[in-house]
């Protein structure tokens, strides 16, 4: 018997896959204690319960993440491709209201403070991509297999993501690796996965061993600390984030209003400079639009962004995406992982966790905003850019702000390492196809 859960479904299922992440967080202090981001434990909660069924045999789930109905995809979709009526993730303009949130909360003096620090985090996560693929291909050489395992279960599907392991399905296909779509989502749907659950644990690991100052206070320096988390998250989680949403009355609609306007032009922003054949995530264009409106107020003296209620309204949508897109993560292709494939894969974690910590945390400054840094790394450099975001909101939330992370690693991990990525990719193909 096969069930198919609807989008909309999907949708309607976010509130409760939080709250039950929030519940599981409280019932297990561990999970509190290494900063796992609640809605990533609530959407691999009920994904396990869905992968247990469909393993089972008792039924056959297959959740559809994809809509095409004019009135959800308008906002993220220009007029001129959405005529067509597209079909769009149902968690897009979650994603790309986060970035514009990022961008909105953004001050032209935290992005000036931020410059050089763009270019050292750049060359550190390229020589993290190209290294996944140098380790890559020394392990399925010395596993016996091909070198183009190591090359997808290196920069192609974890660096990469979901988007790149397609992008570069047909071209592995065509160097003798026909199971390269197959082996690709396996990998990403890995990556994704532990890219949520070492980033918050690293970054927790430093913070507890160097006893960094953070700027909530130094409060890891016993486990005292660990406790006045955990009731602070029960008080403040998705719950008494939309209550205090709520209580902003016409401030909050005033502020969702300008955030939708920066999404749409973002869309086209997106849109153009994706039809100059160049690499553009859309929901970079939301972050570069709700930048340029955020100075732009700020710089004629019409200081009407509030940065708290923004950061505010990017968490609870953050916390929204992430339920979705867990939610609806496939882990059977998690089994059709061969052996071969699961220890480069394990390998590959391994790497990112010693990476993390030693070269990103020093390079990045030794201090708190060095091991968020480090959290947002291990987030796309196994997954993707919002398992980055999450691993940080998660930090910033129980430890302080860490305003250069937060601006440095979206503009890297969700633009920038694209480029070199690919590049890298494409020589690792050339010389062992």
């Amino acid at each position: 018997m096969t069930l198919e859960v609807n989008p909309w479904l999907l949708l309607l299922l976010a509130g409760p896959v939080l709250l039950t992440g929030e519940l599981l967080e409280r019932r297990i202090p561990y999970l509190s204690r290494v900063n796992i981001p609640s809605p990533v434990v609530g959407g691999l909660f009920f994904a396990t319960i869905v992968f247990a069924i469909n393993l089972s045999g008792w039924a056959h789930i297959v959740v559809q993440t994809k809509v095409a109905s004019g009135w959800w995809t308008w906002l993220v979709t220009p007029e001129i491709e959405w005529y067509e009526r597209p079909l769009k993730g149902i968690s897009l303009p979650f994603l790309m209201g986060f970035f514009g949130c990022i961008g909105l909360g953004a001050t032209w003096q935290q992005v000036r403070q931020g410059s050089y620090g763009v270019f050292v985090f750049w060359m550190i996560a390229t020589v993290f991509a190209v290294c996944q693929n140098f380790l890559g291909v020394l392990l399925a050489k010395l596993l016996g297999e091909s070198p183009i395992l190591g090359i997808i279960c290196g920069g192609v599907t974890l660096t990469g993501g979901h988007g790149t392991a397609l992008g570069f399905a047909k071209t592995i296909e065509q160097t003798g690796f026909p199971e390269a779509a197959t082996v690709g989502a396996a990998a990403a749907t890995f990556g994704l996965v532990f890219a949520s659950l070492t980033g918050g644990p690293v970054a927790t690991r430093l913070i507890q061993k160097y006893l960094l100052a953070t700027p909530g206070g130094n409060r890891d320096e016993s486990h005292a600390g660990v406790s006045t988390s955990s009731e602070a998250g029960s008080h403040r989680g998705f719950i008494w984030q939309l209550r205090r949403l709520f209580s902003l009355g016409n401030v909050a609609i005033v502020h969702l209003i300008l955030l939708a306007t920066v999404i749409k032009l973002g869309a086209w922003l997106s849109y153009f400079l994706q039809q100059q054949n160049l690499v553009f995530p859309a929901a970079m264009g939301a972050m570069i639009v709700g930048l340029t409106v955020r100075n732009t107020f700020d710089l004629s003296g019409w200081k009407v962004i509030r940065t708290d209620l923004v950061g505010l309204i990017g968490s609870l949508i953050l916390s929204t995406f992430l339920a979705i897109e867990l939610t609806g993560l496939n882990l059977l292709d998690l089994v059709s992982t061969a052996v071969p494939m699961l220890i480069i894969l394990l390998a590959q974690v391994l790497f990112a966790i010693v990476f993390t910590s030693i070269v990103v945390f020093r390079l990045m400054g030794r201090d708190y905003e060095a091991a968020v840094f480090a959290s947002g790394l291990c987030g796309f450099g196994l997954g993707s850019t919002s398992s980055a975001m999450a691993n940080m909101d998660t930090l910033v939330r129980r430890f302080g702000p860490a305003p250069r992370a937060l601006i440095i690693v979206p503009t890297v991990g969700g633009l920038l390492v694209d480029f070199v990525n690919a590049i890298s990719i494409t020589s690792f193909l050339n010389v062992f196809k």
